[in-house]
């Protein structure tokens, strides 16, 4: 790890963040709690509603979805759907609830975020549209909720990120709900694991490309032939035109730095208006030492990137 010039910082909590081996599912089942208890007790402001409900997907499958609501804003107010990561293959709304309580509370926008299902026992588009549809059910409860149709945006990092650009994807070749906005953490977006930083960094912290093969050969485990990899991979995706204004941020020693580099260089090519940040020194992830001031930098731009989205 020390062959990596990693922010003075982040260096001393190298040694305490868990291993992420996912060759063997079995044995990340039965850890996910440790990455899950390196994040800090949610602190909810007064002012929020979480509740639960159950979306019905495309397949009838039923997705534990939480909601987030201001009580104090009146009007309509925007909406956010937020896909939690964990490499396809991990995770739950629980997992970044309070990035979600925060968009609610700094933004006024109704957050949604769907417990959506996980390779490789349901590997893809099983995932995908349950976010999909999810997206779908934000956009038909508007009135209910308090939404403004107009003003609806996808978020993720990591796996969500990935997902995030898919359901932008979908969004658009389905003429499904419109999106004002998509944000684009870290996203895991190419399959074909050909970029230098995905070629070179093989051994970095939390997540690294034996980790990345793995997440992908779990999420398309049962990919059709005929079922187009751009929804599953959307580096893939030859047009990126006609899609949301995006917040790409990448890492500078995280495999996935390359591909997000690249989506946000071609969503730019394809008119798209982009923000790009890559923040020195850090890993993937390593916005889990929230009290290091780059982590503080990287959360501040993704507020301040989200509260301009949705004004």
């Amino acid at each position: 790890m020390t062959k990596y010039a990693i922010d003075p910082e982040l260096t001393p909590w190298l040694a305490m963040l868990p291993e992420i081996d996912l060759s063997d599912m079995s044995v990340v089942r039965e850890r996910a709690g440790e990455l899950e208890g390196m994040i800090p007790p949610v602190v909810v402001p007064d002012g929020i509603e979480i509740r639960e409900v159950t979306i019905r997907g495309h397949d009838g499958y039923a997705i534990r979805t939480k909601v987030y609501t201001p009580t104090a804003q009146d009007g309509p107010r925007p909406g956010f759907l937020s896909i939690h990561g964990g490499g396809f293959v991990m995770g739950d709304p629980e997992m970044t609830e309070q990035l979600s309580v925060d968009i609610a509370a700094e933004t006024g926008a109704v957050v949604v975020s769907p417990d959506y299902r996980l390779a490789p026992e349901h590997p893809f588009p099983a995932g995908l549209e349950d976010c999909y549809a999810t997206l779908e059910w934000l956009a038909a409860n508007t009135a209910e909720l308090g939404v403004d149709p107009g003003r609806i945006a996808v978020g993720g990092g990591s796996a969500g990120g990935g997902l995030s650009a898919a359901v932008a994807l979908l969004a658009r070749d389905r003429k499904g709900p419109a999106l004002c906005f998509q944000l684009l953490e870290i996203p895991e977006l190419d399959d074909r694991l050909d970029t230098p930083s995905m070629q070179q960094f093989v051994d970095t912290p939390l997540w690294n490309r034996p980790n990345a093969e793995y997440s992908w050969k779990y999420y398309l485990s049962g990919t059709p032939e005929t079922l187009g990899l751009q929804y599953a991979a959307p580096s893939r995706a030859e047009d990126l035109s006609g899609l949301p204004p995006a917040f790409v941020s990448v890492c500078e020693f995280d495999p996935l730095r390359d591909e997000g580099i690249s989506y946000a260089q071609r969503l730019l090519e394809a008119g798209v208006s982009t923000e790009l940040h890559h923040y020195r020194g850090t890993f993937h992830g390593s916005g889990l030492v929230a009290g290091a001031e780059v982590s503080k930098r990287m959360a501040s731009d993704v507020m301040d990137a989200i509260r301009r989205a949705l004004s």
